[in-house]
């Protein structure tokens, strides 16, 4: 049987990808996430994403493994993932009022083939204007230092928004199901 791979530590893509499958198995990429000179957060995130497939797929002979990654990008620059409750308020106050594009790719390599399929989806937010005492009292509530954005949109991050425009809820989250569902029935994995 083929072995199905997350190529990535992430819990929250773990638990999005336990709507689909619980038989499935993480690997760590290690894989440097910063984005090349000159290179765009829409080139970046979908070179990332098969990066972390080919590093979570090595020495599997027999494996369908995901790779997956999300590059928030305001006004053409990316957006990281904060580290810090500063850098979340600082980020989160850039964000107040504007529009932010995530865009997050997937890349499912076949090894027993080599065939890639990719998607990358793409996510409009619309933060409503914040002040700096919500934006703090967010921070301190939520601690969304890992979350690209410096926000939890399933948690209490959806109360910074007007609104969100995209076709799949999953993929600001950080693994567009719907699209990864049908890569996987593209690879013979029988859904559901």
């Amino acid at each position: 049987m083929t072995r199905l791979v997350l190529g990535s530590t992430s819990r929250y893509r773990a638990e999005l990808l336990r709507r689909l499958t619980a038989d499935f198995e993480q690997r760590a990429p290690g894989t440097d996430e910063t984005l090349r000179p000159g290179e765009t957060p829409a080139e970046g995130v979908l070179r990332l994403a098969a990066a972390k497939a080919d590093a979570a797929a090595q020495g599997l002979p027999d494996a369908l493994v995901i790779g997956s990654d999300q590059i928030a990008e305001l006004d053409g620059r990316a957006l990281g993932k904060p580290g810090s409750a500063e850098a979340a308020r600082v980020q989160l106050a850039a964000c107040a009022g504007r529009e932010v594009c995530f865009h997050t790719a997937l890349c499912l390599l076949d090894t027993r083939d080599g065939r890639r399929r990719t998607h990358v989806d793409v996510t409009r937010v619309w933060f409503r204007p914040l002040s700096g005492e919500e934006i703090a009292r967010y921070v301190e509530r939520e601690r969304p230092l890992d979350c690209a954005g410096s926000f939890k949109c399933e948690g209490l991050g959806i109360a910074l928004f007007e609104r969100i425009e995209n076709s799949d809820p999953t993929a600001l989250v950080g693994l567009p199901l719907i699209a990864l569902a049908r890569l996987l029935r593209e690879a013979g994995l029988a859904l559901p």
